[in-house]
């Protein structure tokens, strides 16, 4: 199958750039308010945890949603596809909003045991296997291909805001009230979230893409909505990843790279500032600094909108942000790690803005779904497995060579971009020129 475009008459061509749509901003707004509420959600569940049982308890709590998120990430791209992101993105963020409220409820009217805290982040997981895909699959039903890095851009520097803003809100409602005020306050974003949701409008599928999400397919015309057509689905959506000449091998570069920088990125930072003596200060800069970084490449989409060449630049990013990540472990330095930190920030976030939005302009809008559960299952499924091989080495060599082999790693995805012509000469669309006459029309 090839990829299959959304129509100039259907999707929003004729708004101009992105930060200045306002259909855009009210969906980044929603976006931002749901990421506020993941934020506040987790650190609110680790703090109620640790009011009920020990540490080993608060760590199975904190860990116990990942295996539902995990099993079920392929299945909610599914579920994405076969009735459309915009209506599972709602109702996810409905029903995370109402299960957050119920459990401030809960603590406002009793002591609840560790049993309610294991059952909320399990339902709260599984809720997530389906939020994950659908809210990937939404930028292109939001803007213009051409306008599709800079929504990344927009994006990035939402999730960056409720990373800092996030946990002083939810800390700040634990010493006010307890997990009763915090887990209000976490199910309120939730509830600012879906009207601002409801609100924005979305293109709906070209007729030729939504036959293509259709389970009874030409394929298996047998197919019906029941297990096996759902299945089907999945099979048709790994075939569909697989075969394609861009989707497919950036995907894979992609997992590659979450692999080998996961864990510098996620544990290393810790055990490097231990190693060299500066403590939870100098872990607080490097972290710091990496999100500065991370907001620069933020800004810089968002206010570039498109970038040339972007197959080679996010090639080119890759490898650079694999080689400053690496040079963190390298220097004894705190000024030197912490300088490498804006740039693997930066480079990092450049080249995630570009391969999410070249897979989501080349990918049929009928597959978004699946392909986003893919990507998604590699970040939050299979990358974690990487933190205790990676802890474990660090304690048999030292932080040194386990950075340098984990970014070696890292850069075999960047050696996948530049075996693959498709990644090197991928261009992201121009804006179209529309003569005075077809915006008349359009208006």
């Amino acid at each position: 199958m090839t990829a299959t475009a959304i129509p100039a008459t259907t999707r929003p061509a004729d708004r101009g750039p992105a930060h200045r749509d306002g259909n855009v901003l009210r969906w980044l707004a929603a976006y931002t308010a749901s990421m506020l509420g993941d934020s506040v959600y987790f650190l609110t569940l680790g703090f109620a945890a640790a009011q009920v049982a020990g540490p080993t308890q608060v760590g199975v709590v904190m860990a116990v949603g990942a295996a539902p998120r995990a099993l079920l990430m392929l299945g909610g791209g599914v579920v994405a596809d076969r009735f459309g992101p915009r209506r599972v993105v709602i109702g996810s963020d409905a029903v995370r909003c109402v299960l957050i409220l119920c459990a401030a409820a809960a603590f406002a009217v009793t002591s609840p045991g560790l049993w309610l805290l294991v059952a909320l982040e399990v339902v709260f997981g599984t809720v997530d296997a389906l939020f994950m895909p659908a809210v990937g699959a939404l930028p292109p039903r939001i803007v213009a291909p051409d306008q599709m890095v800079r929504l990344q851009g927009m994006r990035a520097l939402a999730i960056r805001a409720s990373t800092i803003l996030g946990p002083p809100i939810g800390g700040l409602a634990m010493g006010t009230g307890g997990p009763k005020v915090a887990f209000a306050v976490a199910g309120g974003l939730f509830a600012v979230s879906v009207p601002l949701l409801v609100a924005t409008v979305m293109s709906p599928l070209p007729a030729k893409a939504a036959a293509a999400a259709d389970p009874g397919t030409a394929d298996d015309p047998g197919a019906d909505a029941g297990g096996s057509g759902a299945w089907h689905d999945l099979l048709d959506g790994l075939r569909y990843i697989r075969r394609h000449p861009l989707v497919g091998p950036l995907v894979l570069s992609g997992a590659i790279c979450e692999l080998g920088l996961v864990g510098p990125l996620n544990v290393g930072m810790v055990l490097l500032s231990q190693d060299r003596g500066w403590g939870s200060a100098g872990y607080g800069w490097i972290i710091g600094a990496f999100g500065v970084g991370a907001v620069a490449s933020g800004l810089l989409l968002t206010v570039k909108g498109r970038l040339p060449r972007a197959g080679a630049v996010q090639i080119g990013t890759l490898f650079v942000s694999s080689l400053t990540l690496g040079l963190i472990g390298v220097g004894h330095s705190l000024g030197f790690s912490i300088a490498m930190a804006v740039l693997t920030g930066l480079f990092c976030g450049v080249c995630g803005g570009l391969s999410a939005s070249l897979v989501q302009t080349a990918a049929a809008p009928g597959y978004l779904g699946r392909v986003t559960s893919v990507m998604s299952l590699t970040s939050f499924g299979l990358a974690p497995l990487a933190y205790p091989l990676f802890g474990a080495a660090v304690g048999a060599w030292g932080p040194t060579p386990v950075f340098l082999a984990s970014a070696g790693f890292g850069a075999l995805g960047g050696v996948i971009g530049l075996l693959t012509p498709a990644i090197r000469r991928a261009e992201l669309p121009r804006a179209e020129r529309r003569t005075p006459a077809a915006r008349t029309e359009s208006a």
